[in-house]
């Protein structure tokens, strides 16, 4: 049987795969795993509740509220927040547990339910299985005064607008910023944050029905942020995703700033200031061959990790590091988050403009992007992908052709049904030829 937990919590289609019942009984047997703790010191277990704003979330956040208090666990309903909002909130509050409802990035139908661990900290694998196993078992069901009340937490997002605050260098006083909501958890508290913190916003993606999140806006859909930049003549675009963990940019002429050229940007800020722990920038296998040039060339070292935030993060707790991230705009302070934090990205990324008074396209000059392509080829068996002898032979004639001036990576996502094919070299040609023939070679041997 396949596994239920995914690189980032179980997702899927809500009302299909992430039903109502399926979330009553994973918020039971998480009661079981993740209370355990508070109910041995005779204790009754404590724990924050946010989502997105998609309408199967409020069906979710039901469901897992009804799962956590039946079972004894006292819930706090943070509403529609950003996703490290939850988990500061998790942290904020001395919970034992928070619950994220989000499907982050993916469409409408979808949605997810991830969970943060006491202090707002992501589950390794073996704690996500325990709580898949206790599934299976017998739940807790204790009566009268033994049963969870379920709290309106009303204070959440004024205690996560605080924290941002305190966490940038300076004030963006002077700056104008054009915001990307998504239609998404960004849409309240990300304009405000900005405004508070002194800058001039202009908002755009910020009117959630329910059914718009990531429509035609946010990090995954562009074009309508470059064109806001450019008409309201702003410094620079902030774009976040559907649950406000990533964040993306775009300067003043309209271009596109990657997570990696963000990345580069604060690590040289934090080496500067002495705040970058141990000279070292934590990436994953995905970030352009440009940025970890960049970082060598700044005397930065970089650490690459599989693909996925949760690996990133592992392994700064694990090394004691300051910064990481990925291309995608997932990026985490280490000093002021426990997970990746789209609105605290972008306004450090915009603290940084304000401090130097260089324009956003000045700061990311730093580093030389590599063409790179990516293809995702889907209606494939990806568990297949690594085993399979022709996939294997292209990849290899790819890499000895691109040795020392490109790369291949070839890998299955973890939170969608398809494979990625990313090929990097010294001219968009040469990437373009082999991503095409290596997909090919996948659509045709992986077919399902």
């Amino acid at each position: 049987m396949a596994r239920l937990f995914g690189t980032d919590g179980v997702r899927g289609l809500a009302n299909r795969d992430v039903t109502a019942e399926m979330a009553l009984s994973l918020a039971q047997a998480a009661a079981i795993v993740l209370g355990e703790s508070a109910r041995s010191q005779g204790l009754k277990p404590k724990a924050v509740i946010g989502r997105d704003p998609r309408i199967s979330g409020e069906f979710l956040a039901a469901a897992v509220a009804a799962g956590l208090s039946s079972s004894g666990v006292d819930v706090f309903d943070a509403g529609v927040l950003p996703t490290p909002a939850t988990a500061f909130l998790t942290a904020d509050l001395d919970a034992d547990f928070g619950v994220m409802i989000s499907a982050s990035h993916n469409p409408a139908a979808d949605n997810g339910i991830k969970f943060f661990a006491a202090g707002g900290h992501k589950l390794p694998d073996d704690v996500e299985d325990a709580i898949e196993a206790a599934m299976q078992g017998d739940k807790l069901a204790p009566v009268g005064a033994g049963v969870g009340h379920v709290h309106r937490f009303a204070d959440a997002e004024d205690r996560y607008l605080v924290h941002l605050l305190r966490s940038i260098p300076n004030r963006l006083d002077g700056l104008t910023v054009v915001l990307d909501c998504a239609h998404g958890a960004a849409a309240g508290v990300s304009p405000e944050a900005f405004r508070d913190a002194g800058a001039k916003v202009i908002v755009i993606g910020a009117e959630p029905d329910g059914l718009n999140i990531n429509l035609g806006y946010g990090s995954t859909h562009l074009s309508a942020l470059q064109s806001a930049v450019i008409e309201h003549k702003a410094d620079l675009g902030i774009a976040h995703d559907g649950d406000a963990d990533r964040c993306l940019a775009v300067d003043h002429n309209g271009k596109i700033v990657d997570g990696d050229e963000i990345m580069a940007i604060l690590a040289l800020s934090l080496k500067a200031r002495g705040q970058l722990a141990r000279n070292t920038l934590v990436a994953t296998v995905m970030s352009n061959l440009g940025l970890k040039i960049a970082m060598r060339e700044a005397g930065i070292e970089m650490i690459e990790t599989k693909v996925g935030d949760r690996y990133v993060l592992e392994a700064i707790r694990e090394g004691g590091y300051t910064l990481g991230g990925e291309q995608s705009g997932h990026v985490i302070f280490s000093q002021y988050a426990t997970t990746g934090d789209g609105i605290l990205t972008g306004m450090k990324l915009a603290a940084e403009v304000a401090r130097t008074g260089k324009t956003l396209a000045e700061l990311a000059s730093v580093m030389t992007i590599l063409p790179q392509v990516l293809i995702n080829v889907r209606g494939v068996d990806k568990s297949r992908v690594d085993s399979d002898a022709e996939v294997q032979a292209i990849v290899a004639e790819a890499e000895q052709e691109l040795v020392g001036t490109g790369r291949v990576l070839l890998r299955a996502s973890g939170t969608e049904p398809l494979v990625r094919v990313m090929v990097e070299a010294a001219d968009e040609g040469s990437a373009k030829s082999w991503a095409d023939r290596i997909a090919r070679v996948v659509e045709k041997r992986l077919a399902i």
